[in-house]
């Protein structure tokens, strides 16, 4: 049989945010801002549990890895990224272009060093993982306040790769309206989050009603042989819940859990979702992923190995960004298309 596979594409391309409310320099509060209304300056946000002020729209931002990067480029302000990190494979050919005018901070793969960080001579720092924000790494959050150097890190990993209560699209399409209001281009926030959600609810209203429940393993990568899957607090237990799935990991203590393949094969899912990585890792790529549990003695067992019951998508898209919500619809196809 052929193994099926579909893989998730780049379905659109975006700029857009109404802001919560907040307070300013003095801690007075504000109204809450609209979707047309322009930032004001400055502005305040509680940001994981610290009060962050950002006094005027930035104009040399730098992403600590891809993932925010490429939020910034629809959110249309590209051009004042000075720099940004963690590249860890192609970015799509709709902002290919842009990306690529971007300065490359750290070698592909790795995070950008602190000292790296502040050559770029930054006035905003926005990254997608706490363990970024660290003083091995790119400096920790107050250590850039105190310089002056206003950061957003997302609400999703405050605290590295713990479980999220909650975790949705809601809190991704408001990390763009926020992102929107510190950039000075709230309406961009605000079209991106309104069209990023249109896309999930058009593929919900076409998922297969099934009278049991598909078990699915999100499967991302393997560290010394040993498997990482998706566990709950994160999107891709809500895009589960979402589509009529159970992720057999849903009891993990993280939401990206090491696991063991004694427990997936006792899980026995029905369906395995790969990680399409190009990082340049061991069984990183889909196909490494397949060839791996086809030879493996254990996992060559499974229903789901020996009827190729596998969806592959991008791995960057498993983690919270723009991408995220192009998984719905390529789930939701591959699942209706396996029966």
């Amino acid at each position: 049989m052929i193994t099926t596979v579909f893989t998730a594409l780049a379905l659109f391309a975006a700029t857009g945010c109404a802001g919560d409310g907040s307070s300013d320099a003095d801690g007075k509060t504000k109204a809450k801002a609209t979707a047309t209304s322009a930032t004001t300056y400055p502005f305040t946000l509680k940001n994981c549990g610290t009060d962050v002020t950002y006094k005027a729209a930035p104009k040399k931002a730098v992403t600590l890895n891809q993932t925010a990067a490429e939020i910034l480029i629809h959110l249309g302000v590209g051009d004042r990224i000075a720099g940004t990190g963690y590249e860890i494979e192609k970015t799509p050919d709709a902002i290919g272009a842009q990306y690529k005018k971007i300065p490359l901070l750290s070698p592909r793969g790795q995070e950008i060093k602190h000292e790296k960080l502040l050559e770029a001579q930054p006035d905003f720092v926005y990254g997608s993982f706490a363990s970024m924000f660290t003083a091995e790494q790119s400096g920790d959050r107050k250590q850039l306040h105190d310089l002056g150097v206003p950061t957003y890190l997302t609400e999703f990993d405050c605290s590295f790769h713990e479980s999220v209560a909650n975790a949705n699209f809601d809190m991704l399409f408001e990390e763009y309206r926020r992102l929107g209001r510190i950039m000075g281009v709230p309406a961009a926030g605000e079209k991106l989050a309104t069209e990023q959600r249109a896309v999930v609810d058009k593929a919900l209203s076409t998922v297969k009603k099934r009278d049991t429940p598909l078990k699915v393993m999100w499967f991302y990568s393997t560290y010394e042989g040993t498997p990482w899957a998706a566990g709950p607090g994160g999107l891709p237990q809500h895009i589960s819940e979402l589509a009529g799935v159970q992720n057999i990991f849903a009891d993990a203590k993280t939401k990206w859990a090491e696991v063991s393949w004694d427990a997936v094969a006792a899980r026995n899912p029905d369906v395995i979702i790969l990680a399409d990585l190009t990082r340049g890792e061991p069984n990183d790529t889909a196909k490494e992923k397949i060839d791996l549990l086809k030879k493996d003695p254990l996992t060559s067992k499974l229903a789901a190995v020996q009827g190729d019951r596998f969806i592959s998508l991008p791995g960057s898209h498993m983690d919270p960004g723009y991408g995220s919500a192009s998984v719905v619809p390529a789930l939701v196809d591959g699942l209706n298309k396996l029966g």
